[in-house]
């Protein structure tokens, strides 16, 4: 059976980018992890030292997203690397997906992003 612990739209105001100006304006942003792991036991037994903290996932957005990259696929490593690394119970896979909202391009598009597993 496959278990995934999830935390969607996370919402931060951010400074990423290649270009000057979003270092100096910033933007929304909108972050989804997915952490694949074993948490079978935690079904039964209800303690949280059996799954994946989502609190650990959420934090480690809110950190990273504060620390500016050119790329939003360095950001989306980065978390990942932090959960892997913070993380107290054993994960298979962690999925990120990092959405800019109102990106300055020219098109009409809502968002830009990408999507990492690692």
């Amino acid at each position: 059976m496959k278990h995934i612990v999830k935390v969607d739209s996370i919402e931060v105001y951010a400074y990423h980018g290649c270009m000057e100006e979003e270092a100096l304006i910033g933007s929304k942003y909108l972050v989804d992890v997915e952490i694949e792991a074993d948490i079978s036991q935690a079904i039964g037994s209800d303690k949280l030292e059996e799954t994946v903290d989502y609190v650990l996932a959420a934090n480690a957005v809110v950190e990273q997203m504060k620390i500016r990259s050119a790329l939003i696929e360095h950001v989306a490593g980065r978390i990942i690397n932090q959960i892997r690394t913070e993380s107290t119970h054993p994960i298979e896979k962690v999925k990120v997906s990092i959405k800019k909202l109102a990106p300055p391009i020219e098109a009409n598009a809502k968002y830009v992003g990408v999507t990492i597993v690692g």
